[in-house]
């Protein structure tokens, strides 16, 4: 990917979901609007966010925190499966379990997820054209932040499995004309307090 001037990727997965997905809890609330807080003097030239409504709230909030900085939905920045992995691809001690949990990815998924993960490298990374630098947030679900920070990594593809992320969590990649992708920030949840910071996920704890 080429281009003359620096890229900064911020990545926020969503705030706390309520059990149906219609839309995000209080504590997913007060999650995006302290994200929104945290971001007011990053200079954004754009939030993009996928059309679900937990990422498209979580974008509103941290957008009320900002001055002047347009919304974009997309479809690229949805929930989706990115890669769907052979077992031959996996470490022989985590296939199966990984396997299981892609067990019920349907064939609509199947189809449409690596395109959408090929469209969203085109769309977010790399440097920009032009003389300014440019800062983007895209407010989007777990399985694109780790896709977009397993890319920057140059990691094998499935290895987005396995990256998870706290709600409203905040990731930064800058990507610098001539140079390799620099992870700056990953899974950063300083400004939420200790109650807040969780991934959502069963298995892990409040950190």
């Amino acid at each position: 990917m080429t281009g003359t001037a620096t890229r900064h990727l911020y990545l926020a997965r969503h705030g706390e979901a309520s059990p149906d997905g219609s839309g995000l809890t209080e504590a997913g609330r007060r999650q995006a609007t302290l994200l929104g807080r945290r971001l007011r003097d990053v200079p954004l030239a754009a939030v993009h966010h996928g059309p679900l409504p937990r990422a498209e709230q979580t974008a509103r909030l941290i957008g009320a925190q900002l001055e002047d900085v347009p919304l974009r939905a997309s479809d690229v920045a949805g929930d989706y499966v990115p890669h769907l992995p052979d077992k031959g691809e996996l470490p022989p001690e985590s296939a199966d379990l990984y396997l299981r949990f892609l067990a019920d990815t349907t064939d609509e998924e199947r189809r449409n997820g690596p395109v959408l993960a090929r469209r969203a490298l085109d769309l977010f990374t790399g440097p920009v054209e032009g003389e300014q630098d440019r800062h983007e947030l895209v407010v989007t679900h777990n399985f694109l932040v780790a896709w977009l920070v397993r890319d920057a990594l140059h990691a094998p593809k499935w290895r987005w499995l396995g990256l998870n992320h706290g709600n409203a969590a905040l990731t930064v990649i800058r990507y610098a004309p001539g140079r390799p992708a620099s992870l700056l920030v990953s899974n950063d949840m300083r400004h939420l307090p200790a109650e807040l910071r969780w991934t959502g996920f069963d298995l892990e704890p409040h950190i």
